[in-house]
This record gives C-alpha cells, structure tokens and sequence, in this order.
C-alpha cells in the first residue's frame, strides 16, 4: 500500500469533519433564535389571552353599566311624567282655591251689608217703638207691630251674622287650602327638577358607558387580531424549528 492514498483519504476525512463541524456551528446559531422565537410568541399569546379576558370583563361590566343607565333613565322619565302630572293638578287646585276665596270674599261682602242693612232697620224699629209707645202706648197696635218688625230684624241681623261667621271659617279653610296647595306644587316643581337634573345625568353615564363598551369591544377586536397573528406566528416558528 502507497502512501499516497492514505494520505489523501486522511485529508478528505479531515475536510469532511471540518464541514461536518462547521455546518453544525452555522445551525446552532439559528436553532436557539427559533427556539426563542417560539418562546416568545407563547409568551405573547398568553399576553393576548389575557388582554383578551380583560377587555371582554370590561366590556361585560359597561354593558351591565348601560343596562342600568336604561332602567335609571325610564324610571327618571316616568318620575318627570309623574311630576309634571302633580304640577298641573296643584295649579287646578290653587285656580279652584282662588276662585273659592274669591266666592267667599264676595259671600262675606255680602252678608255683612245684609247685616248692617238689618241693623239700621233695628235702629229705626227700635226709634219707631219709642215713639209709638210714646203716642199710642205700650199696648196699641202700632207699638204691637213695631215690636214684630224689630223681632223680626233682629232675627234676620243674627242669621246675617252666622252667615257672615261661615263665611269668615270657609274663606279662612280656603286660604289654608290654597296655601297648602302652593306649598305641594313648590314641593312638585323641586321634585321635577331634581328628576330632570337626575334624567339629564343618567344620560350622560349612559353615553358614557356606551363609549367606553365601544371602546372595549374595538380592544377586544384588536386582541382577537393579536392572539390571531401572535398563534400564526408561532406555527411558522415551529415548521422553520422543524
């Protein structure tokens, strides 16, 4: 056997090692990128999952939000209706009140000039007695019926004067009542108010509320995007790992 031969097979072993050994130390860079990668696009899938679960919580939470809003803001409107209803009918009841002391007013006004009117009528009775008793005595005919006349007034004088005492109690109750009407359409129009101010700030949380679920459910798309592309790239990751 030659030298030769030994020789040249010695160099091409010692070649084919040095490839051997030089392509595997060009692959092991690339392996341990692969490997990260996919480290990292499990990483960033289980981020996505989260932010996911996250932004679907907050969604869920805003839509129970605005489904309160909704019940808050039917119950304001009904309240307002309610309200403006008890307005209306206290200002029925005042006008009915006003126009009660109006009637009572001119009842008193009345009486009392019934009254007066009866009580000069018993002045003049009572200077006409005097001096028909005078002229024709206490027993005459013209005394007799000068005391019928003022029996007679001073009948009609003190029916005047409970008249008037009556009417004095019903334009006193009627005040009272018209007072106490303003007094509940005051208290109507505070609590109409409130309820508008109430109406007004319920809608606002709910368009509020309304914003924020949009926004959530645009995060929630935007994961679904992430963990979509995130779980994409890790199977390209895997088939280069292959």
């Amino acid at each position: 056997m030659t030298v030769q031969p030994i020789v040249r097979r010695s160099v091409l072993a010692v070649a084919f090692a040095c490839l051997l050994a030089g392509g595997m130390y060009a692959q092991s860079p690339d392996s341990t990128t692969q490997q990260q990668d996919i480290k990292q696009d499990k990483t960033d899938i289980r981020n996505d999952k989260k932010d996911l679960a996250k932004d679907r919580a907050d969604r869920n939470a805003d839509q129970r939000d605005i489904n309160l809003d909704k019940r808050d803001v039917k119950s304001d409107k009904r309240n307002v209706h309610q309200d403006n209803k008890d307005i209306n009918s206290d200002k029925r009841d005042i006008h009915q009140d006003n126009k009660d002391i109006h009637n009572d007013k001119n009842d008193l006004s009345k009486d009392r000039s019934d009254r007066n009117a009866d009580q000069r009528d018993i002045n003049h009775d009572k200077t006409k007695l005097a001096r028909d008793d005078a002229k024709y005595g206490d027993n005459s005919a013209q005394a007799r019926a000068d005391r019928q006349d003022l029996h007679q007034d001073r009948t009609d004088r003190n029916a005047d004067q409970r008249d008037i005492n009556h009417d004095k109690t019903d334009l006193s109750k009627d005040r009272t009542d018209r007072n106490n009407d303003v007094k509940d359409l005051n208290a109507d129009r505070k609590d109409r108010n409130q309820d508008v101010n109430d109406l007004h700030s319920d809608k606002k949380d709910l368009s509020q509320d309304r914003k924020d679920r949009n926004k959530d459910q645009k995060d929630i798309n935007k994961d679904k995007k992430d963990l979509h592309k995130d779980r994409k790239d890790l199977r390209q990751d895997r088939k280069g790992h292959k």
